[in-house]
């Protein structure tokens, strides 16, 4: 583990160290990874949103075994441990903004909200009341100096790469933040974790939206907006109705199961969401072809780049050629699935130049 560097300079013994700590496996190496630079090391956890104890069932990233294990690490590894509750915080800027996403029409993208709400800008808010001179958390992604400064880069394992949620980050938070796990393989992290005896060593990996572990989203939207339900109509891109649908929170855009729809001589996709007409308009996957996407909240890191860059419309989407013209991202080629709601994240190599919200697209003449 020597080879992990905090970049702090000084004597580490007179460093403090702020770990993010959700209670699972990567947290949980990145708190003794720091512990050993030998400077004083805090673990911080926030309670954002219980959704194990609402349901009756534990695994949420937010539930109260999580916050068990977070100190079960702690008390392992001697460091102090505090759990903050920021449930309103949560509430109001993520699961509520998940819901009326989904209500207009758009697929949200929460781990992003959560990412520039409670767990960095609360987090970093807390790390500095206590003094710490970083706050360091278990994302995989790479912060690297470059000559104007620190640079948010892939991490080294594209599987684990979490760069695409991290978009939002600003330069001033990335010059206080650290992510040691970043240039390191998931295998590895867990190899580390037992070499240790950390308790969470073999702990599974959380795979769906903290809020959202039975993966209904529909019905956390009906729960908290009971007008969702309203029917509408399917149509196709001429406005012919196709089928009847009993709420467009059961739709996004690319979306083919589900339809209901027979008879048809090709397979159909949703293509668009109507909130205003209640409508979902469907046609062939060719209709799904997008040449640009006009971008809100663009948030730039990437200096005065004008060199070639690649854009990332899904986290697990490939990166693809595409300028930035203005507020637009134009794509090389047509992209496919591409919805308001989502974000696209801009890219120099393995550099995070920045990113913004698809507020809108403009369909391929493909698809005209």
């Amino acid at each position: 583990m020597s080879e992990i560097d905090f970049q702090l300079g000084g004597d580490p013994a007179k460093r403090r160290i702020v770990v993010a700590m959700s209670g699972g496996v990567d947290s949980s190496v990145v708190a003794a990874l720091a512990a050993r630079t030998g400077a004083e090391v805090v673990g911080v956890t926030l309670q954002l949103y219980d959704h194990g104890e609402a349901v009756g069932r534990a695994g949420s990233c937010c539930a109260g075994r999580d916050i068990r294990d977070a100190r079960a690490v702690c008390d392992r590894l001697g460091i102090a441990h505090y759990v903050f509750d920021h449930e309103s915080s949560f509430r109001a800027q993520v699961v509520d903004r998940f819901a009326d996403e989904y209500l207009a029409g758009r697929t949200p993208i929460p781990c992003v909200q959560c990412n520039t709400g409670p767990k960095f800008t609360d987090l970093l808010g807390l790390a500095r009341e206590l003094g710490a001179d970083c706050l360091a958390t278990g994302h995989y992604v790479r912060r690297v100096e470059g000559s104007a400064g620190p640079e948010l880069h892939r991490g080294a394992d594209p599987a684990r790469d979490q760069s695409y949620f991290l978009f939002a980050t600003t330069s001033a938070q990335l010059d206080y933040l650290r992510f040691p796990l970043g240039g390191l393989p998931k295998a590895r992290v867990r190899e580390i974790a037992a070499e240790i005896g950390l308790p969470v060593a073999a702990k599974p990996d959380s795979q769906d939206i903290c809020f959202v572990p039975d993966r209904d989203y529909a019905g956390l939207v009906r729960k908290l907006r009971p007008e969702a339900d309203t029917a509408g109509d399917i149509v196709d891109l001429a406005g012919h109705a196709l089928g009847t649908h009993r709420g467009l929170i059961r739709f996004t855009v690319g979306q083919r199961r589900g339809l209901e729809i027979g008879g048809t001589p090709e397979p159909l996709y949703v293509v668009r969401l109507e909130p205003e007409s209640k409508r979902v308009v469907v046609g062939p996957r060719r209709a799904l072809a997008v040449d640009a996407a006009r971008l809100t909240d663009l948030n730039w890191i990437g200096g005065d780049h004008s060199g070639p860059l690649t854009a990332k419309v899904r986290s697990m989407a490939k990166p693809t050629p595409a300028r930035l013209v203005g507020d637009r991202v134009v794509f090389d080629e047509p992209e496919y699935g591409v919805a308001p709601g989502q974000a696209a994240v801009l890219y120099a190599g393995d550099r995070v130049l920045g990113g913004g919200w698809i507020a809108e697209t403009k369909a391929a003449l493909a698809a005209a």
